[in-house]
């Protein structure tokens, strides 16, 4: 695998895709046991080094329709949490940010149009990071592989949480979110990398 021996390029105008950082998930009565709790330290540093060099940043937020959900809109659950909530407007110029909505788990099918946004800004590389690792960070980052992007996947600014599939199976949170790596990584969606050698390659 080539992938893994060559330096970790990031591109000028490379985007950062913040998904669904949101105060919902700080609700672990509904989500159960989560992995990595230094994701959210990784998600800030990348935004902010993305702000620092003038690179643009996705702020995706997920619109629950599912009445239980604690994202559902209106719900305080909602919102992003305060880090991110106070990182939004800092990037500068027009151009630079972007904020999606969307109801399903890809950015890719929000409003406004993600693909198009990022075609029209001749982006070709983005940077996926946010909430959950295995869910919407993941479905994220395949679809942006099926549609042509380079991506690149900042496993430890991701987190998410135990999960029952079927057959009685259960998984920790840690065995998901590495399933997820393998995956992206082994299947040629994206490069999985940790936080500290994008932001040291973007900066």
């Amino acid at each position: 695998m080539g992938m893994d021996n060559k330096a970790l390029n990031i591109a000028e105008n490379a985007a950062l895709v913040v998904v669904d950082v949101q105060k919902g998930f700080e609700e672990e009565g509904h989500w159960g046991p989560r992995n990595n709790p230094g994701a959210d330290d990784n998600i800030a540093s990348l935004i902010d080094t993305w702000q620092a060099t003038g690179r643009p940043v996705v702020f995706v937020r997920h619109d629950s329709p599912k009445p239980e959900s604690p994202l559902r809109p209106g719900q305080e659950g909602n919102d992003f949490k305060e880090y991110v909530e106070e990182r939004r407007g800092k990037g500068g110029g027009d151009g630079v940010e972007l904020l999606v909505t969307k109801s399903v788990n890809s950015a890719f099918y929000g409003t406004p149009d993600l693909d198009a946004w990022l075609k029209a800004a001749g982006v070709s590389q983005i940077v996926v990071a946010g909430i959950q690792t295995n869910m919407c960070a993941e479905t994220t980052a395949r679809m942006g592989g099926n549609l042509g992007y380079e991506v690149v996947f900042a496993y430890d600014a991701t987190y998410t949480f135990d999960l029952v599939g079927p057959f009685g199976w259960r998984l920790s949170a840690e065995d998901v979110a590495r399933g997820t790596a393998v995956s992206l990584h082994g299947g040629g969606f994206a490069r999985v990398v940790l936080t500290g050698e994008v932001v040291g390659a973007a900066r």
